[in-house]
């Protein structure tokens, strides 16, 4: 007998442990992907619009390949010389080559999540500085790990985390002014930056380091006012620190740029790279200049059974190849303008709609009340109806009432035009 949905979740919190959270009303049983689409046990097909772990498509061939390839031939550790991870580092540093960094992108401390990658950023600023303070905004989320975690939604002012500070991230939709021109907001935000910063050095933790995704996904995809990210990134060298862009969601060409630090001008000395970069191997990067790594390696024994494996270097390279071969940036940037622009221009089509936004193949609708604040209840709704038509969102942002799209880079424009009817169906049925 065929087993439900709901019998699977019951076995499931059994085996895992209740109240880890699942998407949809419904919880949707999936058993089958092909490059954009999701498959249940009865054989429907959905347009996934929300997993970059598999960005260049699910169950990729080439990506397939090289992974059954390497893992028939060798994998190990890394306390034993292979070619293949070498090269991989420098393919990877490489993508860096010629951008806006603060400072050359030339080595890569290799692990398997972007908790870690994270971990090892934190620890690399706060060795390199002497000091201990970090800096992020008060939305974001940075990964799991106890170290990691304190920076996940600290309010603000808080110092109940003596070596962590944040600041209320930059926007122009909720501005923490109203009325200011786009430079007076900007000064603005910076000046909630500089404070945070005076409170750790007058806190005698000093200061480290900014840790921030270069996109701000977890803050909702905000417009970021004009030369903030750049002015920031300064400010942060000016005193002293180190600036890292989490590029987990934002990079490997989902902006449409490999990287969220070129969209929005913010200018790095450390980046973090996980989730898309093996599609579906875990496989995460800490990358910055030799000097900082050099740092890190002196001050640590840092060893991580399942990084720098053969397997990883082999999927990893896979990766950034077929992204190149296929011309996935230039697409992702065609695409996903287009998918924007259509679903700016449906944005009178309800009262609801308050906001779109996004870059490359990352967009966010934030759903409203009349009264302007976050209506959680219309967005979910109008994600579980998205589902019912064959379309996987989600809802996110700080408010939680963002409709996430997110699709793999292998999506393609008659995807986005289908899903498009499917969005007008949805927002349509939608009381007004």
């Amino acid at each position: 007998m065929d087993i439900t949905p709901h019998q699977l979740q019951a076995r499931r919190d059994q085996a895992m442990g209740a109240g880890t959270p699942l998407f949809y009303n419904e919880p949707l049983h999936l058993v089958r992907g092909e490059g954009v689409y999701l498959y249940d046990p009865s054989g429907r097909r959905y347009v996934d619009m929300y997993n970059n772990v598999p960005c260049v498509g699910h169950a990729n061939p080439a990506i397939v390949e090289a992974m059954v390839r390497q893992q028939s031939t060798l994998n190990v550790h890394s306390r034993y010389l292979h070619e293949g991870i070498v090269e991989f580092c420098e393919k990877l540093a490489g993508l860096h080559k010629g951008k806006n960094t603060a400072g050359p992108i030339e080595s890569v401390i290799v692990s398997c999540s972007g908790t870690e990658a994270n971990e090892v950023a934190l620890r690399m600023a706060r060795f390199a500085t002497g000091k201990q303070g970090i800096i992020c905004t008060d939305g974001t989320y940075h990964g799991n790990s106890e170290l990691v975690s304190k920076l996940t939604r600290l309010s603000l002012g808080s110092n109940a985390v003596p070596d962590v500070r944040s600041f209320p991230f930059p926007e122009t939709y909720r501005p923490i002014q109203p009325g200011l021109s786009g430079a007076e907001l900007t000064d603005a935000y910076l000046a909630k930056l500089q404070a945070a910063i005076d409170s750790l050095k007058a806190s005698g933790e000093g200061f480290a380091g900014l840790i921030l995704c270069s996109i701000l996904a977890n803050e909702g995809l905000p417009e970021i006012p004009e030369g903030f990210m750049e002015k920031a990134s300064d400010l942060v060298h000016r005193n002293g620190g180190l600036v890292i862009s989490d590029e987990v969601q934002a990079g490997y060409a989902r902006p449409g740029k490999w990287w969220g630090y070129e969209v929005t001008g913010f200018k790095p000395d450390i980046v973090v790279t996980g989730k898309p970069m093996g599609n579906g191997l875990p496989l995460a990067a800490t990358a910055a200049s030799k000097e900082l790594v050099d740092i890190f390696r002196a001050r640590t024994r840092y060893f991580n059974t399942f990084a720098s494996s053969p397997l990883q270097a082999a999927v990893g390279s896979a990766v950034i190849d077929y992204i190149e071969r296929e011309g996935l940036v230039a697409s992702v940037a065609e695409v996903g303008a287009h998918m924007k622009a259509s679903l700016k221009a449906r944005a009178g089509a309800h009262p609801g709609i308050g906001d779109v936004r996004g870059v490359g193949l990352f967009v966010g609708v934030e759903m409203v009340k009349p009264d302007g604040s976050a209506d959680v209840e219309t967005t979910v709704e109008v994600v579980n109806r998205l589902k019912d038509k064959g379309f996987l969102t989600s809802n996110a942002g700080i408010f939680r009432n963002v409709v996430k799209i997110r699709p793999p880079l292998v999506f393609k424009r008659e995807h986005a035009d289908a899903f498009l009817v499917a969005w007008d169906e949805v927002i349509a049925a939608l009381p007004h």
